[in-house]
């Protein structure tokens, strides 16, 4: 696996999708076709990297706190779970359906068609690959923005302020 991307990460991203397919035509209810680009678009797009992560990890957490009070059945409780894996990984299409119909709700049948063209082409396909890494980049930048922002305002204010004299 390349770069994860956190649960919170993927969700951010949706719902921005979301609110920027706010502009386009809302249905009642999506059509078939709707439903089924929604679904290619929430894979193709990386979406599910986050669904994907959520079992293995509650699985890990349940195993971590078991042992933590029961060492002695470690082996036999990590069998029990790596064999349940697959009863539950079934449940994900569940939150793809969910995702795609919420997804479908904000954007047009047409709109879905093109997002899924375009996650399915060279573009699309390296974008869905780049976009963790240099999200976690720009998130960088976002941050040293916003620590320059914090001192400019400060002193912008304080300049301003002190003009119609008040000093703090």
């Amino acid at each position: 696996m390349t770069a994860r991307t956190s649960p919170f990460k993927t969700l951010l991203a949706a719902a921005l999708l979301a609110a920027l397919g706010a502009a386009g035509a809302m249905a009642d209810e999506p059509t078939p076709a709707a439903l089924e680009s929604a679904r290619a678009v929430i894979t193709a797009s990386g979406m599910t990297r986050s669904f994907d992560l959520i079992i293995p990890e509650m699985f890990g957490e349940l195993e971590r706190s078991v042992t933590a009070t029961r060492p002695e059945i470690k082996d036999s409780l990590h069998t029990t779970l790596v064999a349940l894996v697959p009863e539950f990984v079934k449940s994900e299409q569940e939150v793809v359906d969910g995702a795609a119909r919420v997804l479908a709700k904000y954007m047009t049948d047409q709109e879905l068609k093109d997002a899924a063209t375009f996650f399915a082409s060279a573009s699309g396909k390296k974008y869905v690959q780049a976009q963790p890494l240099a999200f976690n980049e720009i998130m960088g930048v976002v941050q040293n923005w916003r620590e320059r922002m914090s001192t400019d305002v400060l002193t912008r204010a304080r300049a301003e302020m002190k003009k119609k004299g008040v000093d703090f």
